[in-house]
């Protein structure tokens, strides 16, 4: 699964766990509605700032978002991005 995936999957179950539709993240989080279906299908990766405004519309630390995304560094070669295995709780993707 990408980072935008992941990142999408933990948006869409920190929202829908608050009861709000995604016009509502959108506007607790000042930004457009369709930002919120781009970014919860995985179409869309967010900015750092995007993050932070979308962890305050739905009530969850940014770390929250982030879940089971991590860096990893490389040593003579780029680094790279990697993204854990869904966890039991997880929500199938629709």
């Amino acid at each position: 699964m990408s980072v935008a995936k992941t990142f999408g999957k933990n948006l869409r179950r920190a929202r829908k766990r608050l009861g709000i539709s995604q016009e509502e993240a959108a506007i607790r989080a000042s930004l457009h509605r369709t930002e919120i279906g781009l970014l919860e299908r995985g179409e869309r990766v967010a900015r750092i700032d995007t993050a932070i405004k979308l962890a305050g519309g739905v009530g969850v630390p940014l770390s929250e978002l982030l879940d089971g995304i991590e860096w990893e560094p490389g040593t003579m070669q780029a680094g790279t991005f990697s993204v854990s295995a869904e966890r039991g709780d997880a929500e199938p993707e629709s």
